[in-house]
């Protein structure tokens, strides 16, 4: 497959996985507010933030596909990939950290949810993250930090989501209310060690960063 023809896919396929997850994150803020459920509203964001990087990622190919025939211009194609997919990455992190913070702050002072809306849209959630992680996942991804990223996204989303049904599952059955702040705490875990190796990856492309022979 020429690369031309590589980036075009990978355009059309995040674009569609942008309008899937702006659609999901408008039902997680809107019924996480009509639930009082501070967890689903507080995932709502956190999925905002993605749109946003999920939308740097298109751009990027956006922006590919339209001057890579220029006669006026000239730039290295993978150093606008990585350079998406390192902003990407730092986006990812700082949702880590906020979602840490957040996580701490409900465990100490846990707040009442109505599990059952709560559950309920956190699974439709579920199941978009799933079919945005099949659309995008590819056997050139591991060589194109934008995919990647893209990637990365989704399955952080998917990680969350995972975490937050097991929470509110058990915590309905025994009325913990605490249980959904721990899944956020683990979830910010899992996301920061992702987040940083994206960034030591694309950082390196970057960067031309390569390994000399020892004198």
């Amino acid at each position: 497959m020429q690369e031309g023809e590589h980036h075009h896919i990978h355009e059309h396929k995040t674009r569609w996985v942008v309008i899937l997850t702006a659609v999901t994150m408008l039902a997680e803020i809107g019924v996480g507010y009509y639930s009082n459920s501070m967890a689903l509203t507080a995932e709502g964001y956190h999925m905002s933030t993605h749109v946003f990087a999920l939308g740097l990622s298109y751009l990027a190919y956006v922006i590919i596909r339209k001057y890579a025939q220029s006669e006026h211009l000239s730039f290295h194609k993978d150093k606008v990939l990585a350079l998406s997919g390192f902003t990407s990455a730092i986006i990812l992190l700082v949702i880590a950290i906020i979602m840490a913070v957040e996580s701490i702050t409900r465990l100490i002072t846990p707040l009442p949810i109505k599990f059952g809306e709560a559950i309920a849209v956190a699974l439709v959630g579920l199941v978009v993250n799933a079919m945005s992680a099949i659309v995008l996942h590819h056997k050139e991804e591991a060589s194109d930090p934008n995919i990647r990223a893209a990637y990365i996204h989704v399955l952080a989303d998917g990680i969350t989501s995972v975490t937050a049904i097991v929470a509110l599952t058990l915590g309905m059955i025994y009325t913990i209310y605490s249980l959904d702040a721990l899944s956020g705490i683990i979830g910010s875990v899992v996301i920061a060690s992702w987040s940083v190796s994206l960034i030591r990856n694309s950082g390196k492309t970057l960067i031309e960063f390569k390994r000399t022979a020892a004198m």
